[in-house]
């Protein structure tokens, strides 16, 4: 895997830019040499360097001595236990999405918003596991699978005019709504349903049913997905676990009315 090269954020100083580069080196996926972070970089090689050494200095990064790859640090490890127990919604959803999978014996997404995309924060394989993107900690498009638009499609005007703006619009298969007419159409029909469904839109054969999870206030903190592929499931089949995911929803906003989950 390459990639893809990060724009720079000036504005945002040398934290910014270091911050770019531990999401370069997390894109990879594997262990990078530092020539593979400099081709997807638009820094110049001396400020990479600089800003590579010093975050490996504070164990943000780890460095292979033998095969010359860096990787991320175990300072990032514990930052990111700490924002999982702290930020992430998956600690209290856990018991319920443990509860739903049994019930359904399909796999089951947990995923919260992240500047209009989706971040996964949980899953649980279904009985018979089926291939797919989806893993905890992965970001995924909001406008091409369900968790993504049951999200978008309940923010506020504000918010949700700014989700939209940020998706890509890329035809992922043939299902995609890849344009954003399409796409805000599809949002007021999730609003008035109070159900998503990914119809093959984000991976070919692979279907959702998803739900929101929302505050008392109504705002969005999250959405739950029941997904299966069409080999074995029907969007008919998935709709009528919409009652058992909706009441999971519901029961896990009750018990996050205390946590205090980021803006």
């Amino acid at each position: 895997m390459t990639a893809q090269k990060m724009p720079q954020r000036s504005a945002d100083g040398t934290v910014g830019k270091a911050l770019e580069i531990l999401d370069q080196v997390a894109e990879f996926g594997r262990p990078v040499r530092f020539g593979e972070l400099l081709a997807a970089s638009e820094h110049p090689k001396a400020t990479l360097y600089r800003l590579v050494q010093t975050l490996t200095n504070q164990g943000m990064l780890s460095f292979d001595v033998e095969k010359q790859t860096y990787a991320p640090g175990l300072r990032l490890v514990r930052l990111a236990h700490a924002a999982w127990r702290q930020s992430s919604l998956a600690p209290v959803a856990r018991p319920f999405i443990d509860k739903l999978s049994s019930a359904v014996g399909e796999t089951i997404h947990l995923a919260q918003l992240d500047r209009g995309q989706v971040l996964y924060v949980d899953k649980r394989n279904a009985t018979q596991p089926i291939e797919m993107f989806s893993q905890a900690g992965k970001i995924g498009p909001g406008y091409c699978t369900g968790v993504g638009k049951a999200m978008i499609a309940h923010l506020g005007d504000e918010a949700r005019e700014d989700a939209i703006h940020r998706q890509a619009f890329f035809a992922h298969t043939p299902h995609t709504l890849a344009t954003e007419d399409a796409f805000r159409a599809e949002l007021d029909e999730i609003r008035t349903e109070g159900v998503a469904y990914d119809r093959e839109e984000h991976e070919p054969g692979i279907i959702c049913i998803s739900a929101p999870i929302l505050s008392e206030t109504g705002r969005v903190i999250g959405a739950l997905s029941i997904t299966s592929s069409m080999q074995r499931q029907s969007l008919e089949g998935l709709t009528a676990f919409r009652s058992i995911l909706l009441q999971t929803a519901n029961d896990i906003a009750k018990a996050a009315e205390n946590w205090q989950f980021p803006s």
